[in-house]
């Protein structure tokens, strides 16, 4: 599996905005990160200004929202359902997606189960869980309902 470091990961998105921006072809990854990109035009700007914010840090403390792990998330979230890995994420997607009626809005729900499922294992120094990952969808899938 790649494991690109922060640095990496932050060169992607800032190569991938100039490449579009100079509209030079793009590979695929590239490609998948730009649909990333272009749904989130309030990091444009950032992505503009690498030498200021490639090695910026994003303190949840102080209010901050990484633009970078947040896209991230998007595009790991975009690979999990590419693949229905873990096996049942792209049906609670569905369900997701059939409530807000909005793939983006659906997405940023699965997200915040997807932080939730990495808070929990980095806190407890365990793997991933999906069945916290499932857990909290199903939570959010029986809210909307009661909604």
């Amino acid at each position: 599996m790649f494991k690109p470091t922060r640095d990496q990961a932050r060169q992607l998105f800032f190569d991938t905005w100039l490449k579009y921006r100079q509209e030079a072809v793009l590979t695929d990854m590239e490609q998948i990160t730009l649909e990333v990109i272009l749904l989130h035009p309030e990091y444009h700007g950032i992505l503009e200004d690498a030498e200021k914010y490639r090695d910026k840090d994003y303190l949840p403390e102080t209010g901050d929202t990484n633009p970078f792990l947040h896209m991230g998330m998007h595009i790991a979230i975009k690979e999990q359902l590419s693949i229905n890995q873990p096996t049942g994420i792209c049906g609670r997607f569905e369900q997701l997606l059939q409530q807000t009626k909005n793939e983006h809005d659906a997405a940023h729900q699965v997200m915040e189960c997807l932080a939730e499922m990495l808070w929990q294992a980095q806190r407890n120094q365990t793997a991933p869980d999906e069945h916290i990952y499932f857990d909290c969808l199903d939570k959010q899938l029986k809210h909307a309902k009661r909604s």
